[in-house]
């Protein structure tokens, strides 16, 4: 797969055409080939429940989108397979016994859902792939620029730790699942600003994204490295720090090492705010689920121009070449960052981040 990052004048197309109202045209163009109303129903298939960001904000925003975009006439059929590919094979198949319109599929495994959207495909059901790149015949794809995520990650740690960073210094890589493709461009963007730079003492791919996982290998690789000689870790998302962290304390380390971590989850924010996790990696989820619905609904209902513009990126699927996208960009999460970006989005508030047992850490660095 390769990367090709979001242009400026490709954003600014979308947003000029989103603001003269475009994206919301009837479709009668001689371009377009309207083939749904507005009395859409949009198969909406999340992976798991693990990380807290696809029931609090995914599905809520692209819910809403839909329903701002059809007159609320629209809806979206939901189902979370909880990282059991099996079961969102039966659920994918669901929707297609249940004859939505289109389907927004983040897969558990990329590869095994390929034979599920073939079928979707012959059901006549467009499928886009959403956050992860599915494999199989997707129609479109919409998600961040993974590998500059784990590129950002990596810069993040070097930046911390200075320049009297060495290639002696130990770093412990705690990567995401090995069915995700997202995962394999987050280590891919890491290892080009690691690698020559330090040394990476212990690496793991991590089943599931599970936090409990990556305790185990996190205390696996205390034990082989020791815990005075580990400089950093490279966590990939909020959930693994989280038990990375927890086995950084078990092992008795009362000075941790810079940790990294990805969705801005509010305990990593809280986190960062104490210092226990030096970085986050925000993602807009409300510019990549709204674009995702916005997506879904023009697809289906043939306004081809208006498709066109929200999809001007193309990206490569081991199963296909030249497939649509649009590719989020992304920004790194630190204490001196967070009202840039999760409180100026919306996402979190001072008072959601700055509980009592937060206060006075919040206080330190001017957040009130």
């Amino acid at each position: 797969m390769r990367r090709i990052a979001i242009s400026v004048a490709a954003t600014t197309m979308t947003l000029s055409l989103a603001g003269c109202g475009v994206l919301d045209a009837t479709g009668d163009g001689a371009s377009a080939s309207p083939t749904k109303g507005d009395d859409i129903t949009v198969g909406l298939l999340l992976p798991e429940k693990a990380n807290s960001r696809y029931d609090k904000f995914d599905y809520p925003i692209i819910r809403d989108k839909v329903a701002e975009l059809t007159k609320k006439h629209g809806k979206v059929e939901y189902l979370n397979a909880d990282a059991d590919a099996s079961r969102q094979a039966g659920q994918l198949q669901k929707l297609i016994d249940d004859k939505v319109d289109v389907i927004l599929l983040d897969a558990v495994d990329s590869h095994a859902v390929a034979g599920a959207v073939k079928k979707a495909k012959d059901a006549g059901i467009p499928v886009i792939a959403y956050d992860r790149l599915a494999e199989g015949p997707i129609d479109a794809y919409v998600s961040f620029d993974n590998e500059l995520v784990g590129e950002v990650q990596a810069r993040s740690l070097l930046e911390v730790l200075g320049s009297k960073v060495d290639t002696s210094d130990k770093v412990v890589m705690i990567n995401g699942s090995p069915t995700d493709p997202n995962a394999k461009q987050f280590k891919q963007g890491a290892l080009s600003e690691l690698s020559g730079k330090v040394t990476i003492a212990e690496s793991y791919d991590t089943k599931g994204w599970k936090p409990e996982v990556a305790e185990a290998e996190m205390t696996e690789a205390i034990g082989k490295i020791g815990k005075g000689n580990i400089a950093a870790v490279y966590a990939a998302n909020d959930g693994m720090a989280a038990g990375v962290i927890k086995a950084l304390k078990t092992a008795g380390v009362t000075e941790l090492p810079p940790i990294t971590g990805q969705d801005a989850e509010l305990d990593a924010v809280q986190r960062v705010v104490a210092g226990e996790q030096y970085m986050s990696v925000y993602k807009s989820y409300p510019d990549e689920a709204e674009a995702a619905a916005q997506m879904a609904v023009t697809k289906i209902q043939g306004k081809d121009i208006q498709f066109d513009a929200l999809a001007q990126d193309k990206v490569d699927s081991p199963t296909d070449k030249d497939i649509p996208s649009r590719l989020v960009q992304v920004s790194p999460l630190t204490r001196t960052s967070i009202k840039d970006t999760v409180i100026a989005d919306g996402i979190y508030k001072v008072d959601d981040i700055c509980t009592s047992k937060y206060k006075a850490a919040c206080a330190a660095i001017g957040l009130k």
